[in-house]
């Protein structure tokens, strides 16, 4: 299956080592800067002859790939997603899916209007710890949920913010909860149903005056299921802390830690079942907080085209999380909860929001 990248920087090693993995043939690469997908060829000890292009327009056209991967700054996303939709490419593309809850229905509606095969880069679904914790909850193993959270308490530098442009803008990326802690905020959503009522949220920008968006955000989110959840999204920790995930119910408590809820903490169960003591002991090493989800998500998305299904972790999977973090940013420049469904808003709309 051949197979094209559009976007060399960050994270793209991760989509290039699943494309490997997944012995899908890599015919092009795209960056805007030629010498990032020159790195990347040279580290991977792909073809010295793979084409590299600085126009993913014109890449399609030249290499017509059988899928590609949009790992460009997130301002960009729903643009080439929507181009790829519209010339029948199928694609995976990086999390946040877009950053306006209209783009994101525009997306969908493409990609269903033209009968392609797309998915969002939600990747930590596949951790094997996560894994479990879903099937837990499948299995009704928690009997009814009383609440949950999720807690991501990272570092993220001047540095890291300065080395792109784009990075903390509100219009091409916004602030912590829709860059790093976007993740995090779609496995506690996942684990309680999805389906949101009500969201009130606080931001702040503390420590950061080289960017526009919050490095801290906190919200109260009340599910229809009744289940209520709290979020802790932050880059102001000196170091790279944790992402901690818990849900509680009334025959379970599970909390999911490590640096991307990659290992089990607590796994307590009123029926305890034989296979819980190797559950407990789960701790998947990653090399980065990307962790190892992207091979099988690809393996996945592989899956779906060659048998015409839905990949795992669908687009709607992509609308529903930035929903949630939209409708926090919205609390925050209102004062006000934020009831579902949220039917228009974009991160830039927060413009202006922590001038000093």
């Amino acid at each position: 299956m051949k197979y094209a990248l559009i976007g060399c920087g960050r994270v793209s090693k991760n989509h290039i080592k699943a494309a490997t993995l997944n012995n899908l043939e890599i015919v092009a690469l795209c960056d805007l800067i030629p010498q990032k997908a020159e790195k990347l060829i040279s580290e991977f000890s792909l073809s010295a002859e793979t084409p590299i292009f600085t126009d993913y327009k014109e890449m399609l056209k030249t290499v017509n790939p059988d899928f590609v991967a949009i790992a460009t700054d997130s301002g960009v996303h729903a643009e080439i997603a929507i181009y790829c939709a519209e010339n029948k490419t199928n694609f995976i593309v990086e999390k946040p899916i877009a950053m306006s809850i209209q783009d994101a229905d525009k997306i969908i509606e493409t990609v269903e209007k033209n009968n392609v095969t797309a998915c969002v880069s939600h990747q930590n679904r596949f951790n094997i710890a996560v894994q479990h914790l879903h099937k837990a909850i499948e299995t009704d193993r928690f009997g009814k949920i009383s609440h949950g959270s999720i807690n991501i308490r990272w570092h993220r530098g001047e540095d890291y913010y300065t080395a792109e442009n784009w990075r903390g803008k509100w219009a091409s990326d916004g602030g912590t909860l829709m860059n790093q802690c976007i993740h995090g905020v779609d496995l506690l959503s996942w684990m309680l149903g999805e389906e949101v009522e009500e969201v009130f949220g606080m931001t702040n920008n503390a420590f950061h005056e080289c960017i526009e968006g919050e490095d801290i955000g906190v919200a109260v989110v009340r599910f229809k299921n009744g289940a209520v959840a709290t979020i802790e999204g932050t880059v102001n920790c000196f170091e790279d802390f944790e992402q901690t995930l818990t849900i509680m119910g009334e025959n379970g408590t599970v909390r999911l830690g490590g640096m991307n809820a990659n290992k089990v903490d607590t796994w307590r169960f009123s029926d305890n079942l034989p296979e819980d003591d190797e559950t407990i002991e789960v701790d998947e090493k990653a090399k980065n907080v990307y962790g190892n989800g992207h091979t099988s998500l690809y393996a996945d998305f592989i899956d779906s085209i060659e048998n015409n299904r839905k990949p795992y972790v669908d687009l709607y999977v992509g609308k529903r999380v930035i929903e949630i973090i939209l409708a926090i940013y919205k609390s925050q420049k209102t004062g006000l909860p934020v009831k579902f469904p949220l039917k228009e808003f974009a991160s830039a709309e927060m413009t202006g929001e922590f001038d000093r």
